[in-house]
């Protein structure tokens, strides 16, 4: 098997990790790193051969960009206390922890070192988090924590973490100078999110085409990390500046083709790609085995007291951070998400698997420092994060469905319909309104705009059946009968209609691009 067909296997298998997933009620992504595992272990497959330098630009920006599709900047700003609890304060401490752990138990480990350690350790990944949330019917106010979370703590963790490599490298270690670099990365990242997301918004108007709208949005997160990192900035930071903007300014609400097609668009790549990620750290065991031979016992235990910190110290930072938040919660903290017992937060302690950010960050500890000599102990380095990713993927993925289960956490229902059926009678109160509008300069007949009365009270009832009394939903029950059948005829007709279209396309003469087309409209026409 060479590269081509590894990468094949792996594109297939995020595919099926999906319903398979759905079935068993597991995460794909841990799914995908049991398959990686498996490969890794079968002698036909080969080593997986991609620069470390290119993990994090070719991976990360469309999974930070598809995160953050699912999301709004209002629920950012609204969680800004227990995100920076968790994205910032609680990666600064898992580094310093693991960094002090390290260095005390692995002979020879500088602290610069050991620090490097401790911040591609610290952060869970975003993938990973939204990925098991989103299948377990979670709370929505904890999945906006972990999506808060898990999107900005990689900001934190690859900015420490490259300083800590710039000090062993180096040899040399500046506060100040980390801080600055620190402020100005992130200055820079802000900057160019910004710059790249109001330009993005422009081009896209001026484009037109959703074909190109969509090809652009596939760009556009390439750019910003690339950009930003060119420039000595966050390119994780800029990715999530640039979407949070789009996603704020960018939506048309009567582009509706651009959106339907972007949803679709999306939801490939955040598949695809997530499968491929998750694949390469299972496969990424090769490494592993050929680290630790002959020293398994010492090798396992570092792994072991490292993986006991990286757990245990979010646990002990989730329980007086949880109880901080919850005293800080003011009455007109309305929109803030905060864990509601300690069950949730227990959850939410359980939930903090490492992934993509923290294999890639491994892979790319430099061979050498700058005066030539190998840099230290970077395979024991390699093994200790390689057993960190592995135990909080696997073992934290595996058990987290029971964990819900068992502990009951599960999302508030009731509410989010209450949330849908208001925005019902707001979608139903707008189009009445709008309706009003254009009665008084549209000449309408008392039949038409009873006609049409009744149309505004449909797009509300079909949101949410709950509106209206009794005899109006009884109505509208046999309205929609009459209607389903129609529908259903159409839907034959031009179902008739596609395939005589279609059957043209192979006969003499026949004009392939004229047929498609015409079947393009017909695929328009049966999906209003």
């Amino acid at each position: 098997m060479d590269q081509l067909a590894l990468l094949f296997v792996l594109l297939l298998g995020a595919v099926v990790s999906v319903p398979l997933g759905d079935r068993f009620g597991l995460p794909s992504p841990v799914l995908m790193t049991l398959l990686g595992i498996v490969l890794a272990v079968l002698d036909f497959v080969p080593n997986v051969d991609i620069p470390p330098d290119l993990i994090l630009p070719a991976l990360l920006p469309p999974l930070l960009y598809a995160a953050v599709r699912r999301t709004s900047w209002r629920q950012f700003t609204a969680n800004k206390r227990p995100i920076f609890l968790l994205a910032v304060a609680l990666v600064f401490v898992t580094t310093a922890v693991v960094a002090a752990v390290a260095h005390s138990i692995v002979p020879g480990l500088p602290i610069a070192a050991a620090v490097a350690l401790g911040a591609l350790v610290a952060p869970p990944d975003p993938v990973a988090a939204t990925a098991v949330a989103g299948q377990l019917g979670l709370p929505r106010r904890l999945v906006s924590i972990l999506e808060g979370e898990g999107l900005f703590n990689d900001v934190t963790a690859i900015v420490l973490y490259h300083v800590a490599i710039a000090a062993a490298i180096s040899g040399s270690f500046s506060v100040q100078g980390a801080a600055l670099d620190f402020l100005l990365s992130a200055v820079v990242a802000v900057a160019v999110g910004l710059g790249l997301g109001w330009a993005t918004n422009r081009l896209m108007d001026s484009l037109g085409d959703p074909t190109l709208q969509i090809s652009l949005t596939l760009l556009v997160p390439y750019a910003s990390y690339v950009l930003a990192e060119e420039l000595h900035g966050s390119g994780v930071l800029a990715v999530l500046t640039t979407a949070l903007f789009l996603a704020e300014y960018a939506n048309n609400a009567d582009d509706v083709m651009t959106r339907l097609a972007g949803h679709t668009f999306w939801n490939i790549v955040d598949t695809l790609v997530t499968g491929v990620a998750f694949g390469l750290i299972g496969l990424e065991l090769h490494n592993a085995i050929r680290t630790a031979s002959g020293r398994w016992g010492e090798m396992l235990g570092w792994a072991a007291a490292i993986v006991g910190v990286v757990v245990f110290v979010r646990l002990l930072w989730l329980l007086p951070a949880t109880w901080l938040t919850k005293r800080l919660h003011a009455k007109r903290d309305l929109d803030e998400d905060i864990p509601t017992s300690s069950r949730e937060t227990v959850v939410m302690w359980w939930a903090g698997m490492r992934g993509v950010a923290s294999v890639a960050l491994a892979l790319a500890i430099p061979l050498k420092t700058e005066n030539g000599e190998a840099f230290p102990n970077r395979d024991e380095m390699i093994f200790i994060a390689f057993g960190v990713i592995m135990v909080t993927l696997v073992v934290q993925g595996l058990t987290l469905p029971w964990l819900v289960r068992k502990l009951g956490v599960q999302a508030d229902t009731d509410s989010e319909k209450e949330f849908e059926k208001t925005l019902a009678v707001r979608a139903a109160q707008a189009a009445k309104q709008r309706l009003r509008e254009l009665g008084e300069t549209e000449d309408l007949s008392d039949e038409l705009t009873e006609q049409l009365l009744r149309r505004a009270f449909d797009i509300g009832y079909r949101i949410s059946p709950d509106l209206g009394e009794d005899e109006r939903r009884e109505a509208h029950a046999q309205r929609a009968r009459r209607v389903k059948l129609v529908r259903r005829i159409q839907a034959e007709m031009l179902s008739a209609a596609r395939h005589e279209v279609l059957a043209a396309r192979s006969e003499p003469g026949a004009n392939p691009e004229v047929v498609d087309r015409v079947l393009r409209h017909l695929d328009v026409r049966s999906l209003k």
